[in-house]
């Protein structure tokens, strides 16, 4: 098979380093690509935003099958076009992708469907709002989340009164998400140990992907602001045989009958954030993509033909490929710009890349470039450093070994990465 990766981050870095190790792929092309993706195939240019384009890529590419990486090509119908156009494509319609790019979306369907979830509202005014936030119904601390997709930093987690307020404002009069926060879904404040867990759908059935622990705070111990991921381990130790079970006869299932008795049946990843409540599994949210830095954990210790297990989705066929995992343990260390998350010092040389001889460690690119005969940086999130080994303990002692080997001008990452596991 010939495949297509769309996107630019570590995700898809991750998914096209695994995928050109599976027997059944010919070739590996990516769009628009990163240095770390050259070494996998080769580079596109192409605009994610225009799903026409993308498809006449894939015309002329003669691609078997094609994989989206990010959400947003999903909300622009990038999928609908692929399928109308009989081609191949992993990623839900532009209906299904809603389900993450619409908060307000995803708890209609969640309340719809029964699928467990915290308390909401869903505010399309700044008095809804005020209102939502200053009476009893939630009480303190309270979530406030921009509707649309804002980046992985529309979530403010309001203390008392006046921080709600002043989040509402931000969001719906300051536009500080911009048309993502004119809508706001006001939520109870869920407590609990948090799991990310990701499956692959056909449609009618789903298969395990595995599950991760994220790190979105970007200093240690979970302080500072939130992040799109600092890091991440996998498997997650928290989640039992018999909590998985649930997750996937309490969410996954329903999300699955949802979907088709609306008429379209969901066909891809599906990323389902939970938190281990004092009540049971509550969904926080889903993305409808594999998760950065989660992706980059998760994929090394996925064994068996993935890329035939792409293709049964794409196609909507049944998913019975036999996947399983390494039985390792993997931790991955997100290295970040200066200034992020609310800037990025882009254009300084990274060293050391070269000294990294660990068979064990991979890194993945995010946000890099090439510049004359150099590596710069260029994003907030630059490279993602993944070791993997028998225990959380060594693997963390890996990837922090290959971390020390790198530099660049205004660095920075979490030195706790994998702890919560021990």
């Amino acid at each position: 098979m010939k495949l297509l990766v769309l996107g630019s981050g570590g995700r898809e870095h991750a998914l096209a380093w695994r995928l050109a190790q599976d027997p059944d792929v010919s070739y590996v092309l990516s769009a628009p690509g990163n240095p770390g993706l050259a070494a996998t195939g080769r580079i596109v240019p192409v605009d994610l935003t225009d799903p026409q384009g993308v498809l006449a890529v894939a015309r002329r590419e003669r691609v078997d099958l094609t994989v989206v990486g990010p959400e947003a090509p999903l909300e622009r119908g990038m999928a609908d076009v692929f399928r109308q156009a009989g081609l191949p494509i992993v990623g839900p319609s532009k209906h299904g992708a809603a389900l993450e790019c619409s908060k307000a979306f995803a708890k209609a369907f969640m309340a719809r469907h029964g699928i467990p979830t915290a308390d909401f509202a869903v505010c399309d005014s700044v008095d809804d709002a005020l209102a939502a936030v200053g009476g009893d119904r939630f009480g303190f601390p309270v979530v406030i989340k921009a509707d649309g997709l804002a980046a992985g930093k529309g979530v403010v987690i309001a203390a008392d009164r006046a921080e709600a307020e002043a989040a509402v404002r931000a969001a719906m009069v300051d536009r500080q998400f911009g048309d993502a926060g004119g809508r706001l879904v006001i939520e109870e404040c869920l407590t609990g140990p948090e799991v990310s867990y990701f499956v692959l759908a056909d449609g009618r059935d789903a298969i395990d992907l595995g599950t991760a622990h994220d790190h979105k705070r970007i200093f240690d111990d979970d302080r500072g602001p939130n992040t799109g991921g600092m890091g991440a381990f996998a498997p997650s130790p928290l989640l039992s045989a018999e909590q998985a079970r649930e997750v996937r006869q309490q969410i996954v299932a329903p999300v699955l009958a949802g979907f088709a008795a609306e008429g379209d049946p969901y066909r891809g990843f599906l990323y389902v954030s939970l938190m281990l409540t004092p009540r049971g599994l509550r969904v926080i949210e889903f993305n409808v993509r594999l998760g950065d830095p989660e992706t980059q954990v998760i994929l090394p210790l996925l064994k068996g033909p993935f890329a035939r297990a792409l293709m049964a989705s794409a196609a909507g066929s049944v998913l019975d490929t036999p996947l399983g995992f390494s039985g390792q343990r993997a931790v991955g260390v997100v290295i970040a710009s200066r200034g992020y998350p609310t800037s990025a010092d882009a254009g300084r040389v990274i060293h050391g890349l070269d000294r990294i001889g660990d068979p064990d460690v991979v890194v993945f690119h995010s946000g890099t470039k090439p510049a004359g005969d150099n590596l710069v940086t260029a994003g907030g999130r630059v490279l993602t450093v993944v070791a993997r080994d028998t225990t959380y303990e060594t693997a963390m002692d890996r990837a922090y070994a290959a971390v020390s080997a790198i530099r660049f001008d205004g660095m920075q990452y979490r030195r706790d990465i994998g702890r919560k596991a021990l």
